[in-house]
């Protein structure tokens, strides 16, 4: 993969999660009965800061949860003969809850659909509200997202990256271009 731009740095990831922190908030009219839950892997810590977040700005530390859509994926069998099962953490009950599922990036809108399989697994949540850093395009499912930071329209030889401190050593987006031939 080639470099070709930088989307975003930490001081714009930071606004954009604020941004969406407020319209959840506004969205829910507060936070009561509003539950977090991050997509592994990189959903989580961006879930961590809006859970941050909404402490920050109405006092109340929502629940947070993660989840893996390792086994829930509809191409189990593209990826390996023997998917590694994952561990969906979540502490709380989903029952009657308003879920806001995490991600980081949406494209085909596969792995979210995988995220919903797994929380009907785990409860009957009351609404399910998609919130992403970045839109890129390229729906396969009819799945459009609540909550964006940012839509970057892009080609499918293009992969954008978003970097957290916890797995990058720095936090930012950037996009990717796809050698060809590779």
């Amino acid at each position: 993969m080639k470099f070709k731009s930088s989307i975003m740095d930490a001081d714009a990831m930071r606004r954009s999660l604020v941004r969406i922190t407020h319209e959840i908030i506004e969205k829910n009219s507060g936070t009561e009965d509003v539950v977090l839950l991050g997509i592994q892997r990189r959903g989580l810590p961006l879930a961590a800061m809006l859970q941050e977040n909404i402490f920050r700005f109405e006092g109340k530390k929502i629940p947070l949860g993660r989840i893996d859509v390792s086994l829930y994926r509809d191409d189990l069998t593209e990826l390996s003969d023997l998917p590694e099962a994952g561990q969906c953490e979540i502490p709380f009950d989903l029952n009657g809850k308003t879920v806001i599922l995490v991600d980081d990036v949406i494209y085909t809108g596969r792995t979210v659909r995988a995220a919903i399989d797994a929380i009907f697994h785990h409860g009957r949540p009351r609404a399910i509200q998609l919130a992403v850093l970045i839109d890129r395009g390229h729906r396969e499912l009819p799945i459009r997202p609540d909550y964006v930071g940012k839509n970057i329209p892009t080609s499918h030889s293009e992969v954008v990256s978003v970097m957290v401190e916890e797995f990058d050593g720095r936090t930012g987006v950037a996009l990717y271009q796809l050698e060809e031939g590779k």
